[in-house]
């Protein structure tokens, strides 16, 4: 490292302070603001459930993967903004590296302004392809018309908090998230249990929330702390888009096959519940449960990644390739301390889990404690492939982290959702899910193996603390 670069990047946290202690500063707001972000999903599905029924859960479910392409925009703006940022400011590139933050913040708004535009204008058509059979299909209109309003505000939100995280502010990201999601939670009750409002009553409340939340965000990012943040750092450039963008396809590709093995699974189970004494709604309705269920456990695992991404980011730019090592180390660690408690979790009380959505018949519950049961068998692995994903982000390898978020969706799920219900109906749906994570798992192990195996050995050594 040269001497200019050397006293660029001195006295920096991330570069100086234990790995530890900057895991659990950045590590743990991210969690809390990931599993905000899912509690909005499950309190509209939590408080539908109880209202509406299964139809109501049914319709929750035919959205969700709206709100995943959302995800999968604010993630791509957003961690590939704050990589690009955190590794240039590693590498003592500082004017430069604003320029990440302000080119992410414009894109993040305006995917969401185009999103939002899309779904209003091709809204049946997405929903019907998204699975809904005929009478589910109303109440998912109903709900994806209000909640489109606020795709802008839910990617500004989602995305911004990566920004605010790369400029050393992980409490203030996790308090954007927070307020929006109390307010949800306050306006869900009121709407659909007291006004009984329905779907309509929950859409309005998440939206009211995002937009609470967005704005916070907003405010934060003009008031940027690091390096001040300035209209020209506004105005977009190809450069800086098309790197944001490259580094953060990894996290976008992990979100769109996430919503393509959720249309391809809605579709399965709806032709192959129809088939069975399930009929086409329970289980279609019970997979939206596990799926959001199982998307808190994901939050944990994502914000652990994310906690990880400035420390990884930030020590690999400045050559301390033992701070690297160590910062993937623990969030693996906590990962898979994480995955095996879900795991006993949701083996031990899926019907009870379940019973907090509403009530129903019971092949309601019978069908939903096997989804649980079989589907999340192997949990306790899944921890591995989103924080191995983000950490070759992180050090600037997305071909890596592309190849890896796809392993499990794409490669290995899809392919065999096509193929095993052909044979054992609605019951290979719930199959594929166990098979998919055991195989994603070992090519996660693999590649995470070979890379550290090729990564130097010593950290840049002047003084810095591991």
């Amino acid at each position: 490292m040269s001497e200019e670069k050397r006293e660029t990047v001195a006295g920096n946290p991330l570069g100086e302070e234990p790995v530890s202690s900057l895991m659990v500063r950045f590590a743990v707001p991210s969690i809390v603001a990931m599993l905000v972000s899912a509690l909005y999903n499950i309190v509209d599905q939590l408080f539908i459930g109880q209202a509406v029924g299964t139809l109501g859960n049914a319709a929750t479910n035919v959205a969700f993967p709206l709100t995943t392409s959302c995800v999968a925009l604010a993630l791509m703006f957003g961690i590939g903004g704050a990589s690009c940022f955190n590794l240039n400011m590693g590498r003592g590139n500082k004017e430069k590296a604003i320029y990440f933050v302000g080119n992410a913040l414009v894109c993040l708004a305006g995917s969401g302004l185009i999103l939002c535009v899309l779904t209003q204008i091709f809204m049946v058509p997405l929903l019907q392809l998204f699975g809904a059979p005929a009478n589910v299909l109303p109440y998912a209109e109903t709900y994806v018309r209000i909640t489109a309003v606020g795709f802008p505000f839910l990617i500004l939100t989602t995305g911004g908090c990566h920004l605010i995280r790369a400029d050393g502010s992980p409490q203030m990201a996790m308090i954007c998230n927070l307020t929006g999601a109390v307010i949800n939670t306050i306006l869900d009750a009121v709407f659909v249990m007291v006004f009984h409002w329905g779907m309509a009553g929950a859409a309005i409340a998440t939206v009211i929330g995002q937009v609470v939340s967005a704005i916070i965000v907003v405010r934060y990012l003009l008031h940027f702390k690091t390096i001040p943040l300035l209209p020209e750092h506004l105005k977009l450039q190809a450069a800086y888009v098309k790197r944001t963008a490259q580094i953060g396809l990894a996290s976008f590709f992990n979100q769109i096959a996430m919503m393509i093995v959720q249309v391809v699974l809605n579709n399965s189970l709806t032709h192959y519940g129809a088939q069975s004494v399930y009929g086409e709604a329970i289980p279609l309705a019970c997979a939206g449960i596990v799926i959001k269920v199982n998307q808190v456990f994901f939050s944990v695992v994502i914000g652990l990644a994310q906690g990880s991404q400035p420390v990884e980011s930030f020590n690999y730019g400045a050559e301390k390739y033992d701070r690297v090592r160590k910062a993937y180390r623990l969030a693996a660690t906590a990962g898979v301390i994480i995955s095996v408690i879900s795991f006993a979790l949701f083996q031990i009380f899926p019907g009870q889990i379940l019973s907090l959505f509403g009530t129903g018949e019971p092949e309601y519950f019978e069908f939903g404690v096997r989804f649980f049961r079989i589907y999340l068998f192997f949990i306790w692995l899944d921890a591995l492939q989103p924080i191995t994903s983000t950490f070759f982000t992180s050090i600037g390898k997305p071909a890596k982290g592309i190849f890896l978020s796809l392993t499990r969706q794409i490669i290995f799920f899809v392919p065999l959702l096509l193929i095993l219900p052909l044979f054992m109906g609605v019951d290979g749906c719930i199959y594929v899910g166990p098979i998919a994570d055991f195989m994603a798992a070992m090519v996660t192990i693999l590649m995470a193996f070979l890379e550290f195996r090729k990564m130097p050995k010593h950290a840049v050594s002047h003084g810095s603390a591991a």
